[in-house]
């Protein structure tokens, strides 16, 4: 590659900060795994969602209905879509058994999103080997391996939050 960047300017034989801290940086072998455990993360959904038919946003408005029901309005905002596009999400959720709509508990003018015991199961299906293995790994640790690695994964959280910036979920 040439000594321009993309605008066509010349850039100076000084490394910039940015790239003068990643040239010094030391990979060990913990920042390694936890770099491949990130980029496995983020294939999860779209493999999930490929085996269950399933569009991602499909399948992370079940993951979102697995926490508790949600209105349509909100569901839509956590989607991240329009209330137009949310209907279509739950509707092709409905047609499944999936999900159902039903009345609010408290507010008789609103509706809520409900998933099924199907939607549930469709999810978790998919979900159960990983949490299998994950809570053999985790029964393998002693009290004071899982403190250790408690703070480190605290660590990487907020490592992958300072690139999402504040306010993020």
């Amino acid at each position: 590659m040439s000594d321009h960047l993309s605008t066509g300017r010349a850039e100076s034989s000084a490394p910039m900060p940015h790239t003068a801290y990643v040239a010094q940086w030391r990979q060990t072998d913990t920042l390694r795994a936890l770099r491949e455990l990130l980029s496995l993360a983020e294939q999860v959904a779209p493999v999930l969602a490929r085996r269950a038919d399933l569009g991602q946003t499909d399948l992370r408005a079940l993951e979102l209905l697995v926490e508790s029901p949600h209105g349509p309005v909100e569901l839509a905002t956590r989607l991240g879509v329009s209330s137009a596009a949310a209907s279509g999400i739950v509707d092709r959720m409905e047609a499944r058994g999936h999900v159902v709509r039903a009345p609010h508990p408290t507010d008789g003018r609103r509706t809520q999103v409900v998933l099924t015991q199907s939607g549930r199961e469709e999810l978790l299906g998919h979900l159960v080997p990983m949490f299998m293995v994950l809570a053999e790994v985790d029964s393998a640790l002693s009290e004071s391996d899982r403190v250790v690695v408690q703070r480190y994964l605290d660590g990487a959280i907020r490592a992958v939050r300072s690139v999402l910036g504040p306010g993020h979920p």
